[in-house]
């Protein structure tokens, strides 16, 4: 199956909840929490599956990120010129 096909099975679904639960307000009254948030929780669904199918529709054409070639060449040491070795302090000092 296809997501659209899918997409619509769920819909189908959920229309026949949606028909069931209006059924049972109708018997119950739809004054009880109980009631409120099974009507809550099918409105839910509703927008949730309404946000997957625009998902899926959506292009999904991702642009990558362009690849930065990191050469294995040694640096340059004029980089390192008055830096501090990590944890050691100066190069020309002792360590305290």
């Amino acid at each position: 199956m296809s997501v659209h096909d899918d997409l619509t099975s769920v819909q189908r679904c959920l229309d026949d909840l949606n028909r069931s639960v209006s059924r049972l307000e109708q018997q119950l009254g739809s004054g009880g929490l109980d009631i409120r948030r099974v009507r809550t929780d099918c409105d839910h669904l509703r927008e949730s599956v309404d946000l997957l199918r625009a998902a899926a529709s959506a292009p999904t054409t991702q642009k990558r990120p362009d690849l930065v070639t990191i050469p294995d060449t040694p640096y340059d040491d004029s980089l390192w010129i008055d830096t501090d070795d990590e944890g050691l302090g100066a190069r020309d000092r002792r360590a305290p």
